[in-house]
């Protein structure tokens, strides 16, 4: 057991890249594809045939800044293009409509969410499947190199079995940089604590039931919510729980973004940084406790090396993963539109449950002794 200490910088920590990587042609030019897709492309040496936006300007400047070799005046010339894989980087509700356009059998990453709600996600896991095609969501927190090495050391048995895992947010989010979602039903569990669903999926599998509560901040009105409660039921000892607030104004000392795993033999506590201060974001980390034997407690910490963050390594896998099943190097799609849409059902069920709300406490007495509610 002891030798596992010596063994932390050996954690998986990359995705494979594909041995004959292909081009990759850009549906949307925002914000992400700037701020993490291109950059992690770039890193790996990627080839990017070109982008096309609604909003011509920002197409072209996407281009210009990453000096892309074209950018496309519509949605028919993209799908034109053959052989590529379409990274379709659009908000939700236009996902569905794109893939319609899109020829059959194409290999596409789709932006997270997978639509809308669980009924968008539903009709748009009908067309892939009507089109055969190969798509990946692009939930990447999965392939971030702390939490890869978080999920390596759990299936080699070192934490033993999982009963606690706690995710802990607290920061200040610059919502005014995505103005769009001013128009959105649904916000933080649909667009932010979903990445931690997603991989709280991956670590334990599905849950049996949720409790949630998901409420507005009076400095963001304009948000459906963007303050999050939820609790995960697994098994009599199993303990998962999430709380989030992205309102935190009060200074670095406090913040945190944390998960935290705990299992019979050892934990793990992974700091997500870019929450800490977004868009540049702090590093990540990740530091592992392992017991010496079955009967001994795990008090000595060890830092995990790790050799990115987040944002925008963690956008390596998602492409790589896709591009290497699509050629036949990877046996599983980690991120498949079939297994996305079961993070979109646990997304579906926090909202029913927050739509549901508690059991209301009861009152004082009445004269016959009868407790009213």
């Amino acid at each position: 057991m002891g030798a596992r200490r010596e063994l932390v910088a050996d954690l998986r920590q990359r995705w494979d890249v594909p041995s004959r990587p292909r081009s990759i042609v850009f549906i949307g030019s925002g914000g992400i594809v700037n701020d993490a897709h291109l950059p992690a492309y770039r890193a790996l040496g990627f080839d990017v045939a070109g982008c096309f936006d609604l909003d011509r300007e920002r197409a072209e400047r996407t281009a210009a800044r990453w000096n892309l070799p074209r950018v496309y005046g519509s949605l028919d010339e993209v799908a034109c293009e053959p052989g590529v894989v379409f990274d379709v980087a659009l908000p939700p509700a236009a996902v569905f409509e794109t893939l319609q356009r899109l020829p059959d059998g194409a290999v596409v990453l789709i932006q997270k969410p997978l639509g809308e709600d669980l009924a968008d996600a539903t009709r748009i896991r009908a067309v892939c499947r009507a089109k055969k095609l190969v798509a990946a969501v692009n939930f990447q927190l999965r392939f971030s190199p702390a939490m890869l090495a978080l999920a390596d050391a759990v299936e080699r048995g070192w934490l033993g079995r999982l009963v606690e895992l706690e995710v802990h947010v607290n920061c200040r989010m610059p919502w005014e940089l995505w103005p769009f979602m001013a128009a959105l039903k649904r916000m933080e569990f649909a667009l932010h604590s979903i990445h931690y669903l997603d991989s709280i999926r991956r670590l334990l599998g599905e849950p049996r039931s949720v409790q949630a509560r998901t409420v507005k901040h009076p400095d963001a009105p304009w948000l459906a919510s963007s303050r999050s409660t939820a609790i995960l039921d697994y098994a009599d000892d199993v303990r998962c729980a999430l709380s989030i607030n992205h309102h935190h104004k009060h200074g670095p000392k406090h913040q945190t973004s944390q998960l935290r795993v705990e299992g019979t033999l050892g934990a793990a506590v992974l700091t997500m940084g870019v929450n800490l201060d977004y868009p540049r974001g702090r590093p990540d980390a990740l530091e592992l406790a392992f017991a010496e034997s079955d009967a001994a407690q795990s008090e000595t910490w060890h830092a995990v090396p790790l050799c990115g963050n987040w944002f925008p390594d963690a956008f390596r896998g998602t492409m790589s993963n896709l591009q290497r099943f699509a050629a036949g190097e990877d046996r599983v799609l980690l991120t498949s539109v079939e297994d996305a849409w079961h993070t979109m059902a646990l997304v579906e069920a926090l909202y029913a449950a927050d739509a549901r709300g508690g059991v209301p406490i009861p009152s004082a007495p009445n004269a016959a002794g009868e407790l009213r509610a």
